[in-house]
Formats: structure tokens, C-alpha cells, sequence
């Protein structure tokens, strides 16, 4: 899970095993950040985040959840956004070591995605 700013730089991300669901990470990301709005997809739609951004005074953009039985609203403009933390996927990924994930350790691989976004806030 990532976190980036509105450059699309890796601002956190938190290193989470493939069968936990993403919304686990969001807590650790969000804690001690000041934002103003978190772009997330239908995955983050939930009570608990929204009442959590509501309450720090953060705009949840997230498209509504098809499960849920009544609609909510969110800002489809800001939303077009999300794309910036894709793109930043897709550009680690073009590093050989983090798409293959050649480290053994949670650790090493920790570093490199480090270092890899370290190479591409510098470009």
C-alpha cells in the first residue's frame, strides 16, 4: 500500500502480506499525516475510513461501494486523480528487483522500494 503526494511521489507506503485486505494498511499510512483529501478506489469504501477522515477534517474520494444500499456521493473531478498512485506502481515496477521481487526479506525489499522511489522523485 501506498501513499503518495500530488506529484505522484511516494510519500509512505506500508509492506502488507498478499492475503490481507488493503484496508488494514490505511490506518498506519494516514497516522500523524495531514491531508486534505484521500483519493482511494471502491476498496477503501468503508464506514469506519470515512467516519475516521470525517472526523480529522479530510474529504474521503471514494467511489461508493456496489454493496452498499444507499449512494454516496464523492467529487468524480478530484477522483480523476487516483491515476497518480497507479502511474507511481507502474513506474516501480519498471525496476526489475521489485516486479519479480527478487529480496528474500521483508526488509530488503523495504529498502529497495525505497531506493527505487528515491531515484524516481529525483528524475
Amino acid at each position: 500500500m501506498a501513499l503518495v503526494d500530488a506529484l505522484g511521489n511516494l510519500a509512505r507506503f506500508v509492506l502488507l502480506p498478499g492475503q490481507r485486505h488493503d484496508s488494514v494498511g490505511v490506518e498506519p499510512l494516514l497516522d500523524g499525516v495531514a491531508l486534505g483529501a484521500l483519493i482511494g478506489d471502491k476498496a477503501f469504501d468503508s464506514d469506519w475510513l470515512r467516519l475516521t477522515l470525517n472526523e480529522r477534517g479530510t474529504s474521503a474520494v471514494m467511489p461508493p461501494n456496489g454493496s452498499r444500499a444507499t449512494s454516496i456521493s464523492y467529487d468524480a473531478e478530484i477522483y480523476k486523480w487516483r491515476h497518480l498512485v497507479e502511474n507511481f506502481f507502474q513506474r516501480i515496477k519498471e525496476f526489475r528487483r521489485i516486479a519479480t521481487r527478487y529480496d528474500k526479506t521483508d526488509t530488503s525489499f523495504r529498502a529497495a522500494i525505497h531506493l527505487v522511489a528515491t531515484v524516481l522523485a529525483l528524475k
